[in-house]
Protein backbone atom coordinates (compact mmCIF):
# COMPACT_ATOMS: atom_id res chain seq x y z
CA UNK A 1 0.00 0.00 0.00
CA UNK A 2 3.00 2.46 0.73
CA UNK A 3 4.38 1.96 -2.48
CA UNK A 4 1.19 2.42 -3.84
CA UNK A 5 0.91 5.68 -2.11
CA UNK A 6 4.49 6.49 -3.94
CA UNK A 7 3.00 5.86 -7.05
CA UNK A 8 0.27 7.94 -7.12
CA UNK A 9 1.98 10.88 -5.21
CA UNK A 10 4.90 10.89 -7.63
CA UNK A 11 2.58 10.53 -10.75
CA UNK A 12 0.64 13.53 -9.47
CA UNK A 13 3.66 15.21 -8.93
CA UNK A 14 4.99 14.52 -12.13
CA UNK A 15 1.70 15.19 -14.13
CA UNK A 16 1.50 18.66 -12.48
CA UNK A 17 4.99 19.35 -12.91
CA UNK A 18 4.91 18.77 -16.81
CA UNK A 19 1.32 20.72 -16.89
CA UNK A 20 2.60 23.62 -15.48
CA UNK A 21 5.62 24.27 -18.06
CA UNK A 22 3.31 23.17 -20.67
CA UNK A 23 0.83 25.96 -19.49
CA UNK A 24 3.96 28.39 -19.60
CA UNK A 25 3.30 27.87 -23.75
CA UNK A 26 0.09 27.52 -24.45
CA UNK A 27 -1.24 31.05 -23.42
CA UNK A 28 1.16 33.14 -24.91
CA UNK A 29 0.60 30.74 -28.60
CA UNK A 30 -3.03 31.09 -28.30
CA UNK A 31 -2.93 35.08 -27.70
CA UNK A 32 0.23 36.10 -30.22
CA UNK A 33 -1.08 34.18 -33.05
CA UNK A 34 -4.65 36.54 -32.96
CA UNK A 35 -2.70 39.73 -32.51
CA UNK A 36 0.06 38.73 -35.29
CA UNK A 37 -2.98 37.65 -37.74
CA UNK A 38 -4.51 40.86 -36.48
CA UNK A 39 -1.21 42.90 -37.33
CA UNK A 40 -1.00 40.94 -40.82
CA UNK A 41 -4.72 41.87 -41.83
CA UNK A 42 -3.58 46.02 -40.81
CA UNK A 43 -1.11 45.41 -43.02
CA UNK A 44 -2.84 44.11 -46.06
CA UNK A 45 -5.29 46.57 -45.96
CA UNK A 46 -3.12 49.53 -45.14
CA UNK A 47 0.06 48.47 -47.21
CA UNK A 48 2.01 49.97 -44.34
CA UNK A 49 5.76 48.42 -44.09
CA UNK A 50 5.21 49.78 -40.12
CA UNK A 51 2.77 47.03 -39.87
CA UNK A 52 4.67 44.57 -42.09
CA UNK A 53 7.78 44.60 -39.80
CA UNK A 54 5.34 44.45 -36.36
CA UNK A 55 4.32 41.32 -38.32
CA UNK A 56 6.74 39.54 -38.35
CA UNK A 57 9.00 40.76 -35.35
CA UNK A 58 6.01 39.57 -33.07
CA UNK A 59 5.62 36.55 -35.61
CA UNK A 60 8.94 35.30 -34.93
CA UNK A 61 8.57 35.56 -31.12
CA UNK A 62 5.82 33.62 -31.45
CA UNK A 63 7.09 31.05 -33.27
CA UNK A 64 9.87 30.23 -31.00
CA UNK A 65 7.34 30.43 -28.22
CA UNK A 66 5.16 27.67 -30.57
CA UNK A 67 8.16 25.07 -31.08
CA UNK A 68 8.89 24.86 -27.48
CA UNK A 69 5.22 24.46 -26.47
CA UNK A 70 5.11 21.66 -28.78
CA UNK A 71 7.19 19.31 -27.52
CA UNK A 72 5.52 19.97 -23.80
CA UNK A 73 1.83 19.26 -25.12
CA UNK A 74 3.41 15.49 -26.32
CA UNK A 75 5.18 14.33 -23.41
CA UNK A 76 1.68 15.05 -21.59
CA UNK A 77 -0.23 13.11 -23.67
CA UNK A 78 2.20 10.60 -23.19
CA UNK A 79 1.86 10.49 -19.42
CA UNK A 80 -1.82 8.90 -19.90
CA UNK A 81 -0.83 5.99 -21.23
CA UNK A 82 2.86 5.43 -19.21
CA UNK A 83 1.41 6.88 -15.87
CA UNK A 84 -2.41 6.75 -16.02
CA UNK A 85 -2.72 3.25 -17.88
CA UNK A 86 -5.79 2.32 -15.50
CA UNK A 87 -7.44 5.07 -16.78
CA UNK A 88 -6.48 4.91 -20.90
CA UNK A 89 -8.43 2.08 -20.14
CA UNK A 90 -11.68 3.03 -18.44
CA UNK A 91 -12.55 5.85 -20.55
CA UNK A 92 -10.28 5.63 -23.60
CA UNK A 93 -12.79 5.28 -26.15
CA UNK A 94 -14.63 8.42 -24.90
CA UNK A 95 -11.07 10.87 -23.76
CA UNK A 96 -9.39 9.62 -26.54
CA UNK A 97 -11.41 10.95 -28.90
CA UNK A 98 -11.16 14.88 -28.98
CA UNK A 99 -7.56 14.25 -28.65
CA UNK A 100 -7.43 12.32 -31.48
CA UNK A 101 -9.42 14.58 -34.06
CA UNK A 102 -6.74 17.36 -31.67
CA UNK A 103 -3.92 15.83 -33.21
CA UNK A 104 -5.56 14.60 -36.52
CA UNK A 105 -7.49 17.88 -37.93
CA UNK A 106 -6.19 21.18 -35.81
CA UNK A 107 -2.75 19.88 -35.27
CA UNK A 108 -1.85 19.52 -38.74
CA UNK A 109 -3.62 22.51 -39.32
CA UNK A 110 -1.47 24.17 -37.34
CA UNK A 111 1.58 22.52 -39.19
CA UNK A 112 0.63 23.00 -42.41
CA UNK A 113 -0.30 26.69 -42.63
CA UNK A 114 2.60 27.34 -39.78
CA UNK A 115 4.76 26.27 -42.37
CA UNK A 116 3.32 28.61 -44.91
CA UNK A 117 2.84 31.87 -42.48
CA UNK A 118 6.81 31.50 -41.95
CA UNK A 119 8.68 30.54 -44.48
CA UNK A 120 5.67 31.20 -47.66
CA UNK A 121 6.79 34.95 -47.59
CA UNK A 122 7.62 36.26 -50.65
CA UNK A 123 6.32 32.48 -52.21
CA UNK A 124 2.97 32.63 -52.62
CA UNK A 125 0.40 35.66 -52.77
CA UNK A 126 -0.44 38.29 -49.17
CA UNK A 127 -4.03 36.92 -49.35
CA UNK A 128 -2.92 33.57 -49.36
CA UNK A 129 -0.38 33.85 -46.72
CA UNK A 130 -2.55 36.17 -44.50
CA UNK A 131 -5.16 33.21 -44.62
CA UNK A 132 -2.49 30.85 -43.73
CA UNK A 133 -1.59 33.16 -40.77
CA UNK A 134 -5.16 33.19 -39.59
CA UNK A 135 -5.38 29.21 -40.33
CA UNK A 136 -2.56 28.62 -38.34
CA UNK A 137 -4.24 31.27 -35.45
CA UNK A 138 -7.32 29.40 -35.68
CA UNK A 139 -5.82 25.88 -35.36
CA UNK A 140 -4.38 27.04 -32.10
CA UNK A 141 -7.70 27.84 -30.33
CA UNK A 142 -9.31 24.47 -32.15
CA UNK A 143 -6.03 22.93 -30.43
CA UNK A 144 -7.15 23.95 -27.58
CA UNK A 145 -10.96 23.26 -27.88
CA UNK A 146 -10.42 19.68 -27.74
CA UNK A 147 -7.64 19.60 -25.64
CA UNK A 148 -10.51 21.67 -23.08
CA UNK A 149 -13.36 19.64 -24.13
CA UNK A 150 -11.53 16.48 -22.68
CA UNK A 151 -10.39 18.17 -19.51
CA UNK A 152 -13.90 19.23 -19.04
CA UNK A 153 -15.42 16.39 -19.42
CA UNK A 154 -12.81 14.62 -16.73
CA UNK A 155 -14.97 17.34 -14.43
CA UNK A 156 -17.98 16.89 -15.77
CA UNK A 157 -18.23 13.20 -17.64
CA UNK A 158 -21.45 13.46 -19.59
CA UNK A 159 -22.15 11.16 -22.38
CA UNK A 160 -20.93 8.15 -21.85
CA UNK A 161 -22.60 4.62 -20.23
CA UNK A 162 -20.52 2.12 -18.66
CA UNK A 163 -20.35 -1.44 -20.33
CA UNK A 164 -19.91 -4.05 -17.56
CA UNK A 165 -19.12 -6.63 -20.02
CA UNK A 166 -16.19 -4.49 -21.42
CA UNK A 167 -15.73 -3.34 -17.34
CA UNK A 168 -15.13 0.32 -19.48
CA UNK A 169 -16.93 3.56 -19.74
CA UNK A 170 -17.96 3.97 -23.90
CA UNK A 171 -19.57 6.79 -25.53
CA UNK A 172 -22.73 7.15 -25.93
CA UNK A 173 -23.14 10.97 -27.00
CA UNK A 174 -20.58 12.33 -28.62
CA UNK A 175 -21.89 16.10 -28.45
CA UNK A 176 -22.39 15.68 -24.89
CA UNK A 177 -19.01 16.50 -24.43
CA UNK A 178 -19.74 20.12 -25.39
CA UNK A 179 -21.18 21.06 -21.85
CA UNK A 180 -21.60 24.10 -20.42
CA UNK A 181 -18.73 23.69 -18.88
CA UNK A 182 -16.29 22.86 -21.58
CA UNK A 183 -17.86 25.80 -23.54
CA UNK A 184 -16.91 28.51 -20.55
CA UNK A 185 -13.61 26.65 -19.96
CA UNK A 186 -12.54 26.99 -23.64
CA UNK A 187 -13.25 30.49 -24.00
CA UNK A 188 -11.92 31.66 -20.39
CA UNK A 189 -8.44 29.93 -21.46
CA UNK A 190 -8.32 31.34 -24.62
CA UNK A 191 -9.39 34.90 -23.67
CA UNK A 192 -6.85 34.52 -21.14
CA UNK A 193 -4.32 33.92 -23.61
CA UNK A 194 -5.28 37.30 -25.37
CA UNK A 195 -4.73 38.80 -22.13
CA UNK A 196 -1.59 37.27 -21.70
CA UNK A 197 -0.24 37.97 -25.04
CA UNK A 198 -1.24 41.82 -24.37
CA UNK A 199 1.02 41.97 -21.41
CA UNK A 200 4.02 40.09 -22.90
CA UNK A 201 3.72 43.06 -26.10
CA UNK A 202 3.92 45.94 -23.77
CA UNK A 203 6.28 44.06 -21.48
CA UNK A 204 8.91 43.62 -25.15
CA UNK A 205 7.54 47.00 -26.53
CA UNK A 206 8.78 48.95 -22.59
CA UNK A 207 11.89 46.95 -22.78
CA UNK A 208 12.58 49.33 -26.43
CA UNK A 209 11.53 52.42 -24.58
CA UNK A 210 13.49 51.62 -21.65
CA UNK A 211 16.98 50.87 -23.96
CA UNK A 212 15.34 54.15 -25.90
CA UNK A 213 15.16 51.90 -29.09
CA UNK A 214 12.46 52.57 -31.71
CA UNK A 215 9.97 54.56 -29.96
CA UNK A 216 7.65 54.84 -32.93
CA UNK A 217 7.86 50.85 -33.02
CA UNK A 218 7.41 50.48 -29.15
CA UNK A 219 4.35 53.00 -29.11
CA UNK A 220 2.35 51.51 -31.88
CA UNK A 221 2.99 48.08 -30.13
CA UNK A 222 1.56 48.92 -26.69
CA UNK A 223 -1.49 50.23 -28.44
CA UNK A 224 -1.96 47.19 -30.38
CA UNK A 225 -1.05 45.21 -27.23
CA UNK A 226 -3.27 47.21 -24.42
CA UNK A 227 -6.49 47.40 -26.68
CA UNK A 228 -6.01 43.70 -27.59
CA UNK A 229 -5.05 42.91 -23.89
CA UNK A 230 -7.37 44.72 -22.31
CA UNK A 231 -10.18 42.85 -24.84
CA UNK A 232 -9.26 39.36 -23.78
CA UNK A 233 -8.90 40.45 -19.94
CA UNK A 234 -12.61 41.32 -20.08
CA UNK A 235 -13.66 38.59 -21.88
CA UNK A 236 -11.54 36.71 -19.99
CA UNK A 237 -13.66 37.97 -16.14
CA UNK A 238 -17.26 37.37 -18.79
CA UNK A 239 -16.50 33.73 -19.14
CA UNK A 240 -15.08 33.41 -15.38
CA UNK A 241 -18.32 34.77 -14.31
CA UNK A 242 -19.88 31.86 -16.52
CA UNK A 243 -17.34 29.10 -15.35
CA UNK A 244 -18.12 30.16 -11.61
CA UNK A 245 -22.14 29.37 -12.39
CA UNK A 246 -21.04 26.24 -13.83
CA UNK A 247 -18.92 25.22 -11.15
CA UNK A 248 -21.59 25.92 -8.32
CA UNK A 249 -23.72 23.41 -10.26
CA UNK A 250 -21.42 20.62 -10.96
CA UNK A 251 -19.10 20.73 -9.00
CA UNK A 252 -19.67 22.60 -5.44
CA UNK A 253 -16.85 21.22 -3.75
CA UNK A 254 -13.97 22.49 -5.69
CA UNK A 255 -16.36 25.82 -4.88
CA UNK A 256 -16.19 25.44 -1.38
CA UNK A 257 -12.34 24.72 -1.04
CA UNK A 258 -12.19 27.87 -3.49
CA UNK A 259 -13.71 29.85 -0.87
CA UNK A 260 -12.49 28.04 2.39
CA UNK A 261 -15.92 27.63 3.21
CA UNK A 262 -17.55 24.88 5.54
CA UNK A 263 -20.74 26.32 6.30
CA UNK A 264 -22.82 27.87 3.83
CA UNK A 265 -26.13 30.02 4.18
CA UNK A 266 -28.51 31.97 1.82
CA UNK A 267 -26.93 35.63 1.19
CA UNK A 268 -23.69 34.05 1.05
CA UNK A 269 -20.34 36.46 1.73
CA UNK A 270 -17.38 36.27 -0.60
CA UNK A 271 -13.59 36.32 1.46
CA UNK A 272 -11.75 38.78 -0.40
CA UNK A 273 -8.44 38.65 1.61
CA UNK A 274 -7.81 35.98 4.06
CA UNK A 275 -5.66 32.74 5.41
CA UNK A 276 -7.31 30.14 6.26
CA UNK A 277 -7.03 28.18 9.40
CA UNK A 278 -4.84 25.02 8.71
CA UNK A 279 -6.67 23.29 11.62
CA UNK A 280 -9.73 23.47 10.38
CA UNK A 281 -11.73 20.22 9.34
CA UNK A 282 -15.44 19.29 8.06
CA UNK A 283 -16.46 17.72 11.22
CA UNK A 284 -14.54 19.97 13.43
CA UNK A 285 -15.27 23.24 15.50
CA UNK A 286 -11.91 25.08 14.44
CA UNK A 287 -12.65 28.71 13.23
CA UNK A 288 -12.76 28.58 8.70
CA UNK A 289 -10.33 31.67 8.70
CA UNK A 290 -7.92 32.68 10.37
CA UNK A 291 -7.97 36.09 8.74
CA UNK A 292 -10.97 37.50 6.31
CA UNK A 293 -12.38 40.42 4.72
CA UNK A 294 -15.42 39.88 3.23
CA UNK A 295 -17.77 40.96 0.65
CA UNK A 296 -21.61 40.70 1.63
CA UNK A 297 -23.75 38.25 -0.37
CA UNK A 298 -20.81 38.09 -2.81
CA UNK A 299 -20.40 34.27 -3.06
CA UNK A 300 -24.23 33.96 -3.70
CA UNK A 301 -23.85 36.55 -6.44
CA UNK A 302 -20.74 34.85 -7.91
CA UNK A 303 -22.22 31.15 -7.71
CA UNK A 304 -26.01 31.88 -8.80
CA UNK A 305 -26.37 35.33 -9.41
CA UNK A 306 -28.87 35.27 -6.58
CA UNK A 307 -28.25 37.77 -3.54
CA UNK A 308 -30.26 35.58 -1.30
CA UNK A 309 -29.30 31.66 -2.16
CA UNK A 310 -27.80 29.48 -0.48
CA UNK A 311 -24.34 27.79 -1.23
CA UNK A 312 -23.20 25.10 0.39
CA UNK A 313 -19.83 24.77 2.24
CA UNK A 314 -18.05 21.57 2.61
CA UNK A 315 -20.04 20.16 5.75
CA UNK A 316 -23.09 21.03 4.58
CA UNK A 317 -22.28 19.00 1.07
CA UNK A 318 -20.42 16.15 2.90
CA UNK A 319 -23.17 15.83 5.18
CA UNK A 320 -25.74 15.64 1.82
CA UNK A 321 -26.87 19.00 1.55
CA UNK A 322 -25.94 21.05 -2.44
CA UNK A 323 -27.57 23.10 -4.99
CA UNK A 324 -29.27 21.11 -7.88
CA UNK A 325 -29.14 22.26 -11.71
CA UNK A 326 -31.39 25.16 -11.53
CA UNK A 327 -29.74 26.46 -8.30
CA UNK A 328 -31.79 25.47 -5.47
CA UNK A 329 -30.92 23.79 -2.26
CA UNK A 330 -31.12 20.14 -2.08
CA UNK A 331 -31.14 16.99 0.45
CA UNK A 332 -28.60 14.83 -2.35
CA UNK A 333 -26.37 11.69 -0.75
CA UNK A 334 -24.13 12.26 1.53
CA UNK A 335 -20.39 11.28 1.27
CA UNK A 336 -20.79 8.76 3.79
CA UNK A 337 -23.54 7.08 2.05
CA UNK A 338 -21.61 7.58 -1.40
CA UNK A 339 -18.64 5.80 0.15
CA UNK A 340 -21.63 2.68 0.71
CA UNK A 341 -23.56 2.60 -2.47
CA UNK A 342 -20.11 3.15 -4.30
CA UNK A 343 -19.37 -0.54 -2.70
CA UNK A 344 -22.49 -1.53 -4.11
CA UNK A 345 -21.62 -0.62 -7.25
CA UNK A 346 -18.48 -2.79 -7.65
CA UNK A 347 -20.06 -5.43 -6.12
CA UNK A 348 -22.75 -5.61 -8.44
CA UNK A 349 -19.84 -5.53 -10.78
CA UNK A 350 -18.23 -8.38 -9.12
CA UNK A 351 -21.57 -10.16 -9.18
CA UNK A 352 -21.79 -9.27 -12.83
CA UNK A 353 -18.64 -10.44 -13.37
CA UNK A 354 -19.51 -14.10 -11.62
CA UNK A 355 -22.45 -14.32 -13.47
CA UNK A 356 -20.66 -13.69 -17.19
CA UNK A 357 -18.72 -16.79 -16.39
CA UNK A 358 -21.20 -18.73 -15.03
CA UNK A 359 -23.39 -17.69 -18.23
CA UNK A 360 -26.32 -16.79 -15.70
CA UNK A 361 -28.06 -14.18 -18.15
CA UNK A 362 -30.52 -13.63 -15.75
CA UNK A 363 -28.30 -12.88 -12.83
CA UNK A 364 -26.24 -10.57 -15.26
CA UNK A 365 -29.02 -8.81 -16.27
CA UNK A 366 -30.08 -7.97 -12.25
CA UNK A 367 -26.22 -7.33 -11.36
CA UNK A 368 -26.06 -4.96 -14.54
CA UNK A 369 -29.29 -3.11 -13.67
CA UNK A 370 -28.46 -2.87 -9.85
CA UNK A 371 -25.08 -1.46 -10.90
CA UNK A 372 -26.60 0.98 -13.10
CA UNK A 373 -28.60 2.35 -9.74
CA UNK A 374 -25.30 3.07 -7.71
CA UNK A 375 -22.84 4.01 -10.59
CA UNK A 376 -22.87 7.82 -10.03
CA UNK A 377 -21.11 6.73 -6.78
CA UNK A 378 -18.78 4.28 -7.96
CA UNK A 379 -15.36 6.12 -7.23
CA UNK A 380 -16.06 6.29 -3.69
CA UNK A 381 -15.84 2.90 -3.29
CA UNK A 382 -12.04 3.59 -3.05
CA UNK A 383 -12.09 5.98 -0.10
CA UNK A 384 -11.86 4.86 3.49
CA UNK A 385 -12.84 7.89 5.16
CA UNK A 386 -15.59 11.27 3.63
CA UNK A 387 -12.41 13.12 4.22
CA UNK A 388 -10.44 11.59 1.54
CA UNK A 389 -12.98 13.13 -0.90
CA UNK A 390 -12.06 16.69 0.00
CA UNK A 391 -9.73 18.76 -1.88
CA UNK A 392 -6.57 20.64 -1.31
CA UNK A 393 -8.79 23.56 0.35
CA UNK A 394 -5.71 26.36 1.83
CA UNK A 395 -4.00 25.53 -1.79
CA UNK A 396 -7.27 26.07 -3.99
CA UNK A 397 -8.36 28.86 -1.49
CA UNK A 398 -4.59 31.00 -2.07
CA UNK A 399 -4.26 30.23 -6.15
CA UNK A 400 -7.77 31.60 -6.32
CA UNK A 401 -7.11 34.76 -4.56
CA UNK A 402 -3.81 35.05 -6.58
CA UNK A 403 -5.86 34.90 -10.04
CA UNK A 404 -8.43 37.43 -8.69
CA UNK A 405 -6.25 40.33 -7.09
CA UNK A 406 -3.65 39.65 -10.04
CA UNK A 407 -6.41 39.92 -12.63
CA UNK A 408 -8.18 42.65 -10.97
CA UNK A 409 -3.88 44.90 -10.87
CA UNK A 410 -4.03 43.42 -14.76
CA UNK A 411 -7.02 45.63 -15.85
CA UNK A 412 -5.69 48.83 -14.08
CA UNK A 413 -2.30 48.08 -15.98
CA UNK A 414 -4.34 47.91 -19.01
CA UNK A 415 -6.33 51.18 -18.62
CA UNK A 416 -3.14 52.83 -17.43
CA UNK A 417 -1.14 51.53 -20.30
CA UNK A 418 -3.65 53.27 -22.98
CA UNK A 419 -3.92 56.40 -21.05
CA UNK A 420 -0.52 56.58 -21.08
CA UNK A 421 -0.18 55.74 -24.72
CA UNK A 422 -2.95 58.13 -26.20
CA UNK A 423 -2.43 61.15 -23.57
CA UNK A 424 -0.27 63.73 -24.58
CA UNK A 425 3.11 61.70 -25.14
CA UNK A 426 3.37 60.54 -21.37
CA UNK A 427 4.35 57.29 -22.44
CA UNK A 428 7.83 59.11 -23.58
CA UNK A 429 8.11 59.87 -20.45
CA UNK A 430 7.42 57.10 -17.54
CA UNK A 431 10.13 55.14 -17.10
CA UNK A 432 8.49 54.15 -14.68
CA UNK A 433 5.78 52.30 -16.29
CA UNK A 434 8.53 50.98 -18.51
CA UNK A 435 10.23 48.74 -14.94
CA UNK A 436 6.13 48.49 -13.94
CA UNK A 437 5.57 46.39 -17.54
CA UNK A 438 8.46 44.09 -17.70
CA UNK A 439 8.24 43.10 -14.24
CA UNK A 440 4.31 42.91 -15.07
CA UNK A 441 5.64 39.85 -17.60
CA UNK A 442 5.89 37.04 -15.38
CA UNK A 443 3.16 38.20 -12.88
CA UNK A 444 1.08 37.56 -16.06
CA UNK A 445 1.99 33.97 -15.72
CA UNK A 446 1.54 33.58 -12.31
CA UNK A 447 -1.69 35.01 -12.58
CA UNK A 448 -2.17 32.40 -15.78
CA UNK A 449 -0.77 29.51 -13.52
CA UNK A 450 -2.72 30.24 -10.62
CA UNK A 451 -5.91 30.23 -12.60
CA UNK A 452 -4.85 26.43 -13.53
CA UNK A 453 -4.17 25.50 -10.64
CA UNK A 454 -7.70 26.30 -9.22
CA UNK A 455 -9.07 24.26 -11.78
CA UNK A 456 -7.15 21.12 -11.17
CA UNK A 457 -6.54 21.33 -7.41
CA UNK A 458 -10.16 22.31 -6.78
CA UNK A 459 -10.99 18.90 -8.44
CA UNK A 460 -9.04 16.88 -6.42
CA UNK A 461 -8.79 13.70 -5.26
CA UNK A 462 -10.48 12.93 -9.23
CA UNK A 463 -9.49 12.07 -12.44
CA UNK A 464 -12.91 11.74 -13.34
CA UNK A 465 -15.58 13.48 -11.23
CA UNK A 466 -16.72 10.73 -8.87
CA UNK A 467 -16.25 7.79 -11.08
CA UNK A 468 -12.34 7.35 -10.62
CA UNK A 469 -10.11 8.70 -8.16
CA UNK A 470 -6.26 9.23 -9.05
CA UNK A 471 -5.45 6.52 -6.42
CA UNK A 472 -7.23 3.98 -8.74
CA UNK A 473 -6.18 5.58 -12.06
CA UNK A 474 -2.61 4.93 -11.99
CA UNK A 475 0.02 2.45 -13.81
CA UNK A 476 1.25 -0.90 -11.99
CA UNK A 477 4.71 0.71 -12.36
CA UNK A 478 7.95 1.03 -9.87
CA UNK A 479 7.68 4.62 -7.63
CA UNK A 480 11.50 4.39 -8.71
CA UNK A 481 10.55 4.86 -12.78
CA UNK A 482 8.23 7.81 -11.67
CA UNK A 483 10.99 9.26 -9.91
CA UNK A 484 13.62 9.14 -12.37
CA UNK A 485 11.37 10.17 -15.09
CA UNK A 486 9.70 12.87 -12.93
CA UNK A 487 13.79 14.87 -12.47
CA UNK A 488 14.34 13.66 -16.41
CA UNK A 489 11.53 15.46 -17.72
CA UNK A 490 11.69 18.53 -14.67
CA UNK A 491 15.72 18.68 -15.95
CA UNK A 492 14.61 18.76 -19.88
CA UNK A 493 11.34 21.12 -19.55
CA UNK A 494 13.60 23.72 -17.63
CA UNK A 495 16.01 23.60 -20.35
CA UNK A 496 14.02 24.21 -22.61
CA UNK A 497 12.23 26.97 -20.91
CA UNK A 498 15.99 28.68 -19.99
CA UNK A 499 16.51 28.57 -23.75
CA UNK A 500 13.12 30.02 -25.36
CA UNK A 501 13.79 33.03 -22.74
CA UNK A 502 17.25 33.24 -23.64
CA UNK A 503 16.69 33.15 -27.62
CA UNK A 504 13.85 35.29 -27.05
CA UNK A 505 15.71 37.63 -25.04
CA UNK A 506 18.42 37.76 -28.15
CA UNK A 507 16.29 38.12 -30.55
CA UNK A 508 14.65 41.23 -28.55
CA UNK A 509 17.57 42.42 -28.01
CA UNK A 510 19.32 42.51 -31.50
CA UNK A 511 16.22 43.08 -33.66
CA UNK A 512 15.37 46.50 -31.05
CA UNK A 513 18.80 48.07 -32.47
CA UNK A 514 17.74 47.78 -36.16
CA UNK A 515 15.34 50.14 -37.57
CA UNK A 516 11.81 48.73 -37.08
CA UNK A 517 9.82 51.82 -37.97
CA UNK A 518 9.45 53.37 -41.31
CA UNK A 519 8.12 57.18 -41.28
CA UNK A 520 5.04 57.58 -42.81
CA UNK A 521 4.69 59.60 -46.35
CA UNK A 522 2.50 62.38 -46.12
Amino acid sequence: MENLIDVVDWSRLQFAMTAIYHWLFVPLTLGLSVLVAIMESMYLRTKSENWLKATKFWMTLFGINFAVGVATGLILEFEFGTNWSNYSWFVGDIFGAPLAIEGVVAFFMEATFGAVMFFGWNKVSPKFHLASTWLTAIGASISALWILVANAWMQYPVGMEFDPAQMRNVMNDFWALFSPIAINKFFHSVFSGWALAGVFVIGVSCYMLWKRRNREFAVNSIKAGAWFGLAGLLLTMYTGDGSAVQVAKHQPMKLAAMEGLYHGSTGQSLTAVGIVNPDKEWDNDEEEYLFEVSIPYGLSILANHKVDSFVPGISDIVNGYTINENGDTVNTVSYADRIARGKLAHKSLEEFDAARRAGDKAAMQKAADELKVNYPYFGYAYFKDVKEAIPPVGLTFTMFRVMVVLGSYFLAFYVLALILVYYKGWINKARWFYLLAMVSVPLMWICSEAGWAVAEVGRQPWTIQDILPTIAAISDIPVGSVVLTFWMFAAVFTILLAAEVSIMCKYVDKRSKEELYTPEKA
